[in-house]
């Protein structure tokens, strides 16, 4: 067992249910914005900031609805600033894979950037 899982044990589950909350509040009947945000879901990092939150959260308490809502706001910001990030620098590749500006250009990236900076500021936390 590596360090990361290691230090994910005390909240596998927390982080399982997560994932699914996270998919929830970026679910649209957009089609296109549906196919974008599933390859993005793909391809997910380590989940750092959730994991810290939820941590933190059992450090103190108990996990609750509001620690899902932090943990999807600061991974939808966390988001966007990468998608953001990828337009800026004009970078192709993130994570051994193509970025979003890479498939389908740069104004559809800021867009979904922008959704996901707006869902986490609206519809993020409930």
């Amino acid at each position: 067992m590596d360090h990361l899982e290691l230090i994910k044990k005390p909240v596998k589950a927390e982080i399982a249910e997560f994932e699914n909350h996270f998919k929830s509040k970026i679910d649209s009947n957009i089609p296109l914005l549906n196919i974008i945000t599933n390859y993005i879901i793909r391809r997910k990092g380590k989940q750092i900031r959730p994991l810290l939150v939820f941590l933190s959260a059992k450090l103190v308490g108990d996990i609750n609805k509001s620690t899902y809502s932090a943990a999807t706001l600061i991974e939808l910001l966390h988001s966007s600033t990468l998608l953001h990030d990828d337009v800026v620098d004009e970078s192709y590749e993130r994570r051994n894979h193509f970025s979003i500006n890479a498939i389908w250009k740069s104004k559809v990236a800021v867009l979904v950037g922008d959704y996901f900076l707006s869902s986490g500021m609206h519809g993020g936390c409930d």
